[in-house]
């Protein structure tokens, strides 16, 4: 038991480090790069700090229907809901950068059975990976549209 607890957290290591990679060459490229990982789409969102007032920057993966954008406050399934989905809370206006585009947004928490068709498409779109990270947390995952204003 031991060992596959080690291997587990290397390889969470591993993936963290990828991520890390990853999300600081799409930032740094200024959307050059990184669009995509895994051939998911990827945005960069830019938010205002909830505590701080301070610019955030988070890539995260979304799915685009007509002017909505969907994106999912997994953490990996972390106990806690990840800094982006406050900074929403506090402040609902944002910016996002699609590659080299950029887009005004508002963003809504979804409930119910909305959230229960866009929970479907995202999961799928992820290969079950949010019904995994779901299984790891008491919490409900949220989820969040970003309508292009």
């Amino acid at each position: 038991m031991e060992k596959k607890n080690k291997n587990g957290s290397m390889r969470r290591k591993i993936i963290f480090f990828i991520l890390f990679l990853h999300n600081y060459t799409y930032i740094y490229s200024n959307g050059r790069f990184g669009k995509t990982i895994s051939d998911r789409p990827c945005l960069i969102l830019e938010s205002i700090g909830g505590r701080t007032g301070k610019l955030r920057k988070n890539v995260l993966v979304y799915l685009k229907e007509r002017d909505f954008i969907c994106v999912v406050a997994s953490k990996g399934g972390s106990p806690k809901n990840p800094g982006w989905y406050h900074n929403l809370k506090n402040n609902p206006d944002a910016t996002i950068q699609i590659g080299r585009e950029r887009f005004n947004v508002t963003a809504r928490e979804i409930f119910d059975l909305e959230r229960i068709e866009w929970w479907k498409k995202m999961d799928y779109m992820n290969n079950g990976i949010y019904e995994q990270y779901q299984s790891r947390t008491n919490r409900k995952i949220p989820i969040l549209l970003l309508e292009i204003t």
